[in-house]
């Protein structure tokens, strides 16, 4: 069977097993009271399940066991193999932990330290960063700065996708964009273990977008947000940064972008006001976009262009067939969506 045969499987399934198993989690939500008040802070104005993510998960590891079974992940040698189940079961506890969370509200300091211990763990599988690209010097072989490097990248990427995850449908939606560029990039790199991965999260992520775009019928939760955004940043590594290039290090962070800075962003204005970073508040892109008057649709339909944009700047990098193309296209987009929030801003 053609290795890609096996990705469109896996993408499929994950869509399917999701459209088929959100409505059934909805429902089991709402008997069992499981939901999201609104407040001040939040956007949504009714009480919303935010158990989303039970069908998320449940489609992308359904998908990837169909296709281990069939064959698709062939002989791994044991390092990759190990790596493969590192991405699989590390993503399995973020899952646990962010599924917690959602049932018995834990305190953001025990969360964090589950979250650090069980990178730790991915990182001993095998699962790890061996390089940094520094800008006019090259790669730096990390040595045992590799683990708190990864260890940062792992909890940090699933807490990103967690903190954008402030409006309907998108963290779904960039995570299902980030997702499918992984997947093209790791197939051009000729990572197809890792392209698997990416494409049963792509279409976890993006067929949770036909219950989760506004107007919502469900939250992903902590749960689901945290399950993408290691799974996102395990398959960033083990697909993309373990070929010793500059451009190839730097891939995963260009293709993250969007949740990256935004992250990057709050916390640098929480610390400068003298707040813990932890403290929720209105900072985040997509709400400085409705501050701007933009709509809740056009507000996350923006966001998407700018990681679309993103990700075909990836593709090019990545020296992709047309990749450049590509990324005029997507910045033909975001350039349109750019000018269009512009004037919305000024009326």
């Amino acid at each position: 069977m053609p290795i890609q045969l096996y990705h469109l499987i896996a993408f499929v399934v994950s869509a399917f097993v999701v459209l088929w198993t959100t409505p059934i989690v909805k429902t089991i939500g709402i008997k069992s009271g499981r939901v999201d008040q609104p407040n001040e802070r939040k956007v949504h104005q009714r009480p919303m399940v935010r158990l989303g993510g039970v069908a998320i998960f449940t489609g992308t590891i359904v998908a990837l066991l169909l296709v281990w079974s069939l064959g698709g992940f062939g002989i791994l040698p044991p390092t990759k193999e190990w790596e493969v189940w590192g991405v699989t079961l590390g993503g399995i506890a973020f899952f646990l932990i962010g599924l917690a969370d959602d049932l018995l509200n834990l305190s953001p300091f025990l969360r964090l330290l589950i979250q650090v211990i069980v990178a730790g763990v991915v990182w001993q599988m095998g699962v790890h960063i061996d390089f940094l690209s520094i800008p006019f010097v090259g790669l730096i072989q990390l040595g045992w700065l590799s683990l708190p490097f990864t260890v940062i990248w792992l909890v940090g990427m699933a807490n990103a996708i967690n903190w954008i995850d402030g409006l309907d449908g998108l963290a779904a939606g960039v995570s299902g964009i980030a997702a499918t560029v992984m997947l093209f990039v790791a197939l051009s790199m000729q990572q197809p273990a890792a392209a698997l991965i990416a494409a049963a999260l792509a279409g976890g992520a993006l067929g949770f977008l036909r219950y989760n775009f506004n107007p919502a019928q469900i939250f992903m939760g902590d749960g689901g947000a945290y399950f993408i955004g290691f799974t996102l940043a395990g398959v960033g590594i083990i697909g993309l940064v373990k070929t010793a290039a500059v451009t190839a290090v730097l891939l995963p962070y260009l293709i993250l972008a969007v949740p990256i800075v935004d992250m990057s962003a709050v916390i640098l204005a929480r610390l400068r006001q003298g707040k813990s970073p932890f403290s929720a508040d209105k900072r985040h892109l997509h709400h400085r976009l409705l501050r701007a008057g933009l709509s809740h649709r056009f507000a996350v339909l923006f966001i998407y262009s700018l990681t679309l944009w993103v990700g075909t700047l990836a593709l090019a990098f990545a020296g992709i067939p047309s990749g450049i193309a590509y990324a005029c296209a997507g910045t033909s987009l975001l350039s349109y969506t750019s000018w269009q929030v512009w004037k919305h801003a000024r009326s």
